[in-house]
């Protein structure tokens, strides 16, 4: 290494002094380190100057605030009165005239009188009045439904694709114009008393009074299951008359329509509820009916046992049985599809039920006990046979279908559906016995609907045979049945030709259950 000549001490020259070795080192400063020391002296001085201000030159601080927004006076609109009819007050007079209903309601619209309605030319069956929205949601045993569940059938394609036939319709025409001849002049249908209603020779087949309640609902489900309601329809006025009495036999404070009477009343309340929620839904949910309608939903949810199902009585013992339990379930899902409010538990109260009594190995469901055998009025065991008949299997099977079983997920639909097929309706009577069960053929015939396929072709078959082959054709009594089933003692001929004209609209009343959902 070799130092600059410059650094070196030169020969005969006297040694820098300090000054000099000063201002050396200054010229080889880096002029970063001044830059670095001009702003250090520049921190300092302006440090020394902020400390030298007065307080009082601070900026003062700033403070925001909101305002509370004033109060806005609020002025409640204006009430609405309440309409009369909602309320469903009782009239002095039973017999009253349907003016004292809201006309809106039940007269229908202006025009309606010249509109025959879903009934005229058999081979131009309309589809009206199930062209509104309002009445594609009703999947009720007696309800006509819409296009959502089946639909009334469009004319004569349908007819020829052998939905009904010609022969079917017919046959169900003549029942509803029985009915109607018969209804009397109060609204109701009367058991034993319809025979004051005949034009000719009195028609005979009476049946007991108390049983006024749900025959006179059986009739109503059998209009509205062809289409008509209390604003239109063939039948519009009957229908009027109908509601009329039977909403003037409720008890306004607990929903039961009629009295506490024997052990069938619950079996008339079920029955006119389904009625009742039927008429509700298929009139666009008229507010005519719908606190009657739920007040009797009220009562079901009332008289339920403790166990989930239902028996005879209301307050509910600890008993149950399949027979009324099937009619709550009907009226219970009528409601729930009207938009009624309703607790769920009770339906799936009842499926517990149904499992409960149901015998695995045979597919049986019995009555109050696994796998027992269908009730009887007591005494007539002999004439009607309980071994043949398996309608609470035909309960259970229709129920499971409503309530959203299958028979690809519930193979016991599939063992119930073996019982039924192996016991088609018959007509089949004797001075000794009979194997006529209206009550059987029609939860049957509604149940092998919704099995379909081969189990619904051997029973459809059977079925219009008995039916279809003993209807009245003579006199008076043409379009009737003759009350010579198990239950005809008890309803007479209005609840044989009820339950034979409903048989009849399975047709159309609504598809399969499960697939249209």
């Amino acid at each position: 290494f070799q130092a600059p000549p410059s650094a070196l001490p030169r020969s005969r020259e006297a040694a820098p002094t300090f000054n000099e070795q000063l201002l050396e080192q200054l010229r080889r400063t880096p002029w970063l380190f001044l830059s670095i020391l001009a702003h250090a002296v520049f921190l300092g001085v302006a440090m020394l100057f902020a400390s030298a201000r007065p307080g009082g030159d601070l900026p003062a601080p700033i403070v925001a605030t909101v305002e509370a927004r004033p109060a806005e006076s609020f002025v409640p609109p204006e009430e609405r009165r309440p309409e009369p009819a909602v309320e469903m007050e009782r009239e002095a007079e039973p017999a009253a005239p349907l003016r004292d209903f809201d006309a809106t309601e039940l007269e229908g619209t202006p025009g309606e009188e010249a509109r025959e309605g879903p009934r005229g030319d058999p081979g131009e069956a309309s589809d009206l009045p199930f062209e509104g929205k309002g009445l594609n949601d009703v999947i009720g045993i007696g309800g006509g439904a819409g296009a959502k569940y089946g639909g009334r059938f469009g004319g004569k394609r349908d007819l020829r694709a052998g939905r009904g036939g010609q022969g079917t319709e017919e046959s169900l025409r003549a029942a509803l114009d029985w009915l109607a001849k018969h209804q009397s002049p109060d609204g109701r249908w009367d058991c034993d008393g319809f025979a004051q209603s005949c034009r000719g020779s009195p028609c005979d087949g009476p049946g007991e009074a108390l049983h006024d309640i749900g025959v006179s609902g059986l009739a109503l489900l059998a209009f509205l299951g062809d289409g008509n309601t209390h604003k239109a329809g063939v039948h519009r006025e009957t229908v009027q008359k109908g509601l009329r009495w039977l909403l003037d036999q409720q008890d306004p404070e607990s929903g039961l329509f009629g009295e506490k009477s024997g052990n069938a009343y619950l079996y008339g309340h079920a029955i006119a509820t389904l009625a009742l929620c039927e008429a509700y839904n298929l009139s666009n949910r008229s507010p005519l009916l719908r606190l009657p309608a739920q007040r009797a939903v009220n009562f079901i949810h009332r008289a339920r046992s403790p166990y989930g199902a239902w028996r005879y009585q209301e307050p509910p013992t600890e008993e149950s049985d399949t027979s009324v339990t099937g009619w709550m379930v009907f009226a219970l899902k009528s409601a729930e599809d009207a938009g009624l409010d309703l607790d769920r538990a009770a339906l799936e109260g009842a499926l517990a039920w149904f499992d409960l009594v149901t015998d695995p190995a045979t597919g049986r469901c019995g009555y109050m006990g696994k796998g027992q055998v269908s009730s009887r009025r007591i005494g007539s065991e002999r004439r009607f046979p309980p071994d043949r008949t398996e309608s609470l299997t035909a309960v259970a099977l229709l129920c499971r279908f409503f309530l959203g079983q299958t028979p690809e997920k519930n193979p016991v639909m599939r063992l119930h559906a073996d019982l039924l097929r192996r016991t088609p309706p018959v007509w089949d009577v004797n001075p000794d016995r009979s194997f006529v069960d209206e009550y059987y053929w029609y939860y049957g015939t509604f149940a092998m609907f919704q099995m379909g396929g081969e189990d619904w072709r051997i029973w459809n078959v059977a079925m219009k045979k008995a039916i279809l082959d003993h209807q009245r054709k003579d006199g008076d009594a043409r379009g009737s049945w003759d009350p010579l089933g198990a239950w005809g003692q008890d309803g007479g001929r209005v609840y044989m030709t009820a339950i034979g004209a409903l048989c009849l609209e399975v047709y159309y009343r609504y598809a399969k259950i499960l697939g249209a959902r």
